[in-house]
């Protein structure tokens, strides 16, 4: 039986998990490290997390945050938590104590269930937590709880995930029951998982994308999720192959790496069928090389926010080199539109903002009305993206609105010069940023990782862009570094970058 047959709008998350534990309770659910749990083992595993919740004393709507790295617990809280018809508060696992610090005090969480290795972090946070727990008590403790029903409402919030910020202090992203539910039956048939798929995750799962359009989705659909606790290149491969994975996901920069380590012409990869890719934009080149190396496998590019689940557009498998730079069409049940800086909708092929509207859009910013009123206008998400839509409605992102570079009254738009950058095979990663100038107010800087140290000069990278942009668009410097900062989805932090120029310490 296919997951559609048993839709409900009264179905939340949860009860879709137990509709597959009804109907296959002996197939795989989850894999991680050597273990292999049923859909029937897990369930138990998750009754087992909402009820140790309650016997802490959690209530309905209570805030429980998670520090733990991938792993299967990690999925079991993710649902259990909900299942006690609390709110899941999950934690980017690199975040500093003073991050730590503002977000727990922020969200006023009454508990945490973390992972051991983690301590340290933890150690210097000023907040007082009414309970905590680390991942191995909570599983003794839990043996033999039973759990009391708790009805959930569709406009309850299921987690609060809070944003990178890549623009001040964090924001608090109330997504309800409802918005996760409609973000992943969305990603679910865009996606086509099936039954017998193996879905190999190593990107944090703590992060919006990495749970609602892979682990929830995986799962949803009946089929395998995968786990890894996290990306590490040489050993992607093997798992591909021996955990004889189907599908494949991640940022465009763990693509770029593989390919540069990998001689894929001469590996054969006969159960892979899908390869699925967002977070950031994907180079030409590095999808073009995708393609020749997988030229059986379907490839599918996602866009979206963590304020929309995350849930916008995606580009199929057959329009990723026609419709080069395009992430795609609106999902099921999504509308886009464009607007200029007064919110009027733009024509086709103008230039704005990237407006998103549909069920996924979330509930608002977590004590923060203000914010939430500037973002979400008459049901419509104003993204902050700047981006086109061409006349067969694909999508365009031309960058951030923050990004865009103004030098001497001409605008720059710094995705397009990275992608430039992307064009030399000995550059693996490419961040262009604007920085001061006395003349032109503002100039380009390019700032690379290279797949191999002296592999190219910075003139060699400067002469490239020369022969293939307009002379305001070339970068002025290049500046080679070893690693880019980034936020847990793969995105590169420019404004990091940014301050970094401003203090001469990059």
């Amino acid at each position: 039986m296919n997951q559609h047959q048993f839709s409900s709008e009264n179905m939340f998350i949860t009860d879709y998990l137990k509709a597959q534990v009804e109907q296959t309770p002996e197939a795989i659910a989850v894999a991680f490290n050597n273990d292999e749990i049923s859909y029937e083992a897990f369930y138990k595993k998750v009754e087992l997390v909402a009820a140790f919740l309650q016997s802490k004393g959690m209530k309905k709507g209570d805030i429980v945050a998670s520090m733990l790295l991938n792993s299967d617990l990690f999925m079991a809280v993710y649902y259990g938590v909900q299942l006690a018809g609390c709110t899941l508060l999950p934690i980017n696992t690199k975040l500093a104590p003073d991050e730590l610090t503002y977000i727990f005090n922020h969200s006023e969480a009454k508990g945490l269930i973390y992972d051991e290795r983690l301590e340290g972090s933890l150690q210097q946070v000023e907040y007082e937590f009414e309970w905590t727990q680390t991942r191995t008590e909570m599983q003794a403790e839990a043996s033999g709880m039973e759990l009391q029903p708790v009805e959930n409402k569709a406009n309850d919030t299921a987690l609060v995930l809070y944003t990178s910020g890549t623009t001040g202090r964090p924001k608090g992203v109330m997504l309800t029951h409802r918005n996760v539910i409609s973000a992943v039956q969305q990603w679910s048939e865009r996606i086509a998982y099936q039954k017998s798929d193996r879905v190999y995750i190593s990107i944090p799962l703590f992060h919006c994308a990495g749970l609602h359009v892979i682990a929830v989705s995986t799962i949803y659909c009946g089929a395998t999720l995968v786990i890894d606790e996290m990306f590490i290149p040489d050993r992607t491969i093997p798992t591909i192959l021996e955990k004889k994975i189907t599908v494949f996901s991640g940022v465009p920069t763990m693509y770029a790496l593989l390919l540069s380590k990998f001689d894929f012409a001469n590996q054969a990869f006969p159960n892979v069928r899908k390869m699925v890719y967002g977070s950031a934009p994907m180079p030409h080149e590095i999808i073009k090389n995708l393609k020749e190396a997988f030229p059986k496998v379907e490839f599918h590019n996602l866009y979206g926010q963590t304020e929309s689940s995350p849930g916008a557009t995606e580009l199929p498998d057959e329009a990723v080199l026609t419709k080069a730079g395009s992430v795609g069409k609106a999902l099921p049940n999504t509308q886009l539109k464009i607007v200029d800086a007064n919110g009027v909708d733009l024509p086709v092929g103008e230039i704005g903002e990237i407006c998103i509207k549909g069920e996924q859009i979330m509930k608002g910013y977590l004590k923060n009305d203000e914010e939430t009123m500037q973002v979400i206008k008459n049901g419509w998400l104003y993204s902050g993206d700047l981006g086109r839509l061409d006349e067969d409605g694909y999508l365009y992102i031309i960058d951030r609105k923050k990004d865009l570079i103004i030098r001497g009254g001409e605008n720059i738009y710094p995705i397009e010069v990275e992608n430039v950058l992307y064009q030399i095979p000995q550059v693996i990663d490419a961040a262009v940023i604007g920085i001061p100038d006395p003349i032109y107010g503002e100039i380009p800087k390019a700032i690379v990782v290279l797949a191999e140290e002296g592999a190219i000069t910075e003139q060699e990278i400067i002469d490239h862009a020369r022969s293939k942009l307009a002379k305001y668009k070339v970068p002025h410097m290049v500046e080679i570094v070893k690693e880019m900062p980034r936020n847990p989805s793969g995105k590169i932090l420019k404004h990091v970058l940014r301050a970094k120029e401003k203090e001469h310490i990059i």
